[in-house]
């Protein structure tokens, strides 16, 4: 096993997830609720990287975080670091390449809520914030759950866009996926094996969870209904 892509990854994902957390849910929100005639666009953006080539984004991710663009200069001149080649540049793509997979369940699970209820805590007085924080987020907790963990387990296996952007430097930017490339090129059958199967496992497992929450927040909503 190469544990040291293995736990890169790892914090890779662990770093994606919250920060999709903090910057998704907000925009999931605004999609599930907003009026805009507009907001198609943005949901075309959000959803633009489940079709758009990971070499591709990969590509403009590596243009736009490059040292002679405005973000790398700025970076360079704040930070002292370079976003290329780098783990804060694998951070920002893997957020870029993730985001659908948080904001879709999220914005789903938003949608879904009993817009009466809101209504009902509006003219009690609830305020905005006390409505997402009591009744929104506690029935979209599942939508949520879902976002985080397919946002995480997205990072894990992500190839081209970390390929891309960081190149395959072990210890800094090499991932388990690019890990799993370099021992088939050098025919390590045996490690590569054994670094599939765990990515296999890990896959089928977080998909079984995601099933599991979701069947089981449908049991819990479908059970007063036939009472």
């Amino acid at each position: 096993m190469n544990w040291p892509a293995i736990l890169l990854s790892l914090r890779l994902a662990a770093t994606v997830c919250l920060l999709l957390l903090v910057i998704g849910a907000p925009l999931a929100y605004w999609i599930a609720f907003s009026a805009r005639r507009w907001k198609f666009l943005v949901e075309a953006m959000v959803a633009l990287p489940l079709v758009l080539p990971p070499t591709v984004l990969g590509y403009y991710m590596l243009v736009a975080l490059g040292p002679r663009s405005p973000l790398g200069r700025l970076a360079e001149s704040i930070f002292s670091t370079r976003l290329t080649f780098s783990f804060p540049g694998l951070v920002i793509a893997s957020v870029l390449y993730s985001f659908p997979f948080a904001v879709q369940p999220m914005e789903n699970a938003f949608s879904a809520v009993d817009r009466k209820l809101l209504d009902a805590a509006a003219v009690l007085g609830a305020s905005g914030w006390r409505k997402f924080w009591t009744i929104t987020l506690p029935l979209a907790k599942a939508g949520v759950i879902t976002g985080a963990v397919l946002s995480f387990a997205h990072t894990v296996g992500e190839f081209g866009v970390v390929l891309m952007v960081g190149g395959n430097i072990p210890g800094v930017t090499q991932t388990i996926s690019i890990a799993i490339y370099d021992e088939v090129q050098a025919l390590d059958y045996t490690v590569a094996a054994r670094t599939s199967a765990l990515l296999l496992v890990f896959s089928f497992m977080t998909l079984a969870f995601v099933y599991g929450v979701n069947r089981r927040t449908s049991i819990w909503w479908s059970t007063p209904q036939s009472t």
